[in-house]
């Protein structure tokens, strides 16, 4: 492979004394230093101006950065509003919170042009040009518009929903053929494959061949899209590492003094109404209700870190769940004993590795999720001599590997407290069986393995005999 060139939404430039980054963006630097290789998207920042396209370039540990600045109606358009309003809900299958616009779904695709045209004069030959997820699903298709020929490899981190929940956006037709623009198009599980497949049956009337690949004459004739599954995972001995090391320090030790001989339940999440936060405090609330031997023996330390605080929906949900956590506490509080702790704010990586190794449970409960990271983090950072107990909802892409966790249906409070009873319950044996499994799969798919697998595989692929031929007879453009 030549040059691999990364494309994400959002690209922080890197600086000397930076934090630890997550496992993902270690994964993709190093095969990025590995291949030498260029890392490209929007910079975080928005102009009064117009969107010029303007490359602010860098140079840091082998690897090139480029990034460029969005007007600042471009950026609600495109990404407050088409992004997150519209697909975001779409694919985690809640389309009673769309709030579709046509001029933000304009907004998106004119981004996605200028996207490519500033990349197009940044791509060599040979380059592998690889797209992430769902802000960038039109680049590859504006990329042959302008002429590409490279291979082209597209990953969404997110759900995948069939074309019954697809259908309801308005154009979804197009989107659909947009995915057609590359060789490869990656999801993260079996489930995520099959609602692809669907949307591709029933919505584009294509079919998939024996290993999994969609034919059509998009982009010249007979160009062929691989379709696939590739389950993402972490730095599983980095993370462990980072764990061990800060279940001593400062916070972890202020942590288990302030517990006592109190058992521990962890969650940690970005405030989003996927993540199935108020359905978690649930749960925990009749877990003291049903079970009252666990009253003042457990307490619950749920991290909610604000985001898109711009969104309705996402301000709603905040308040919804300062009021669980504040009934909760209201009825079962002792003086010297809070049920829930509740922070809304983040919380150094580092510092939460060293929650997860204390805590006797992880609590991980998202309504739908691509796969959700935490989930690993939370297994691969236990002590193996005394691991705790990961209990996991089964609508996130990790429940389809994780055979050691307890899995539950979010929506059901009163299973759910029946599986945090048994968490906190099980014997030592049984627990060390389920984390073991669980810990052997993780270190077999590490986020290194997962990029390493996806490129190989977009490697394998034929690219067309004849060079794509334009875009107006396959309607992807506007």
């Amino acid at each position: 492979m030549g040059r691999l060139i990364v494309v994400s939404n959002r690209v922080a430039l890197p600086r000397r004394g930076e934090p630890t980054a997550g496992g993902l963006a270690v994964a993709l630097k190093d095969v990025l230093k590995a291949n030498g290789g260029l890392w490209f998207g929007w910079s975080g920042e928005t102009t009064k101006g117009p969107t010029t396209g303007e490359l602010k370039t860098v140079r840091y540990q082998g690897i090139d950065y480029a990034t460029i600045d969005l007007n600042e109606n471009d950026y609600k358009g495109f990404y407050a509003g088409y992004s997150n309003n519209i697909l975001w809900p779409l694919f985690h299958f809640r389309i009673g919170l769309l709030e579709y616009d046509r001029k933000q779904a304009d907004a998106y695709r004119r981004v996605n042009r200028d996207f490519a045209k500033a990349l197009m004069p940044l791509l060599g030959p040979d380059d592998t040009i690889w797209i992430h997820d769902y802000q960038m699903i039109p680049l590859g298709a504006e990329l042959r518009a302008l002429g590409a020929k490279q291979r082209i490899g597209f990953f969404l981190h997110i759900p995948f929903p069939p074309w019954a929940v697809f259908s309801a956006l308005p154009g979804a037709d197009k989107l659909l053929r947009g995915l057609l623009a590359y060789d490869l198009v990656g999801v993260q599980t079996q489930r995520d494959l099959s609602g692809m497949i669907d949307c591709m049956r029933h919505g584009l009337d294509l079919r998939t061949d024996a290993d999994c690949g969609v034919v059509s004459s998009a982009w010249g004739p007979k160009r062929r899209t691989q379709l696939s599954h590739h389950a993402i995972g972490i730095d599983t001995r980095g993370f462990a590492t980072t764990a061990r090391k800060a279940a001593f320090g400062p916070d972890a030790q202020r942590m288990r003094a302030s517990m006592g001989d109190r058992k521990l339940i962890v969650g940690a999440e970005r405030l989003d109404y996927t993540k199935g936060l108020p359905h978690r405090l649930r749960g925990f609330g009749a877990l003291l209700d049903n079970f009252p031997e666990h009253r003042n023996r457990v307490t619950y330390f749920q991290v909610a870190a604000r985001s898109r605080n711009e969104v309705a929906s996402y301000r709603d949900l905040k308040r919804e769940l300062d009021t669980l956590a504040g009934r909760i506490n209201g009825d079962h509080a002792e003086f010297d004993w809070t049920p829930v702790r509740y922070v809304a704010r983040a919380v150094a990586r580092d510092t939460l590795a060293g929650f997860y190794r204390l805590a006797d449970v992880g609590l991980v409960t998202p309504l739908r999720d691509g796969m959700n990271l935490v989930a690993k983090e939370y297994v691969a950072a236990q002590d193996p001599d005394n691991p705790g107990v990961l209990v996991l909802s089964s609508f996130a892409g990790a429940a389809e590997t994780m055979d050691g966790a307890l899995l539950v249906n979010p929506l059901d409070a009163e299973a759910m407290a029946e599986q945090l009873d048994r968490a906190l319950k099980m014997p030592l044996g049984e627990r060390k069986e389920r984390w073991a499994g669980m810990m052997a799969g993780l270190e077999e798919q590490t986020a290194a393995r997962w990029a390493e697998n996806f490129l190989t595989e977009l490697e394998e692929q034929v690219l067309p005999v004849e060079p794509p031929t334009g875009l107006a007879a396959a309607g992807v453009r506007n």
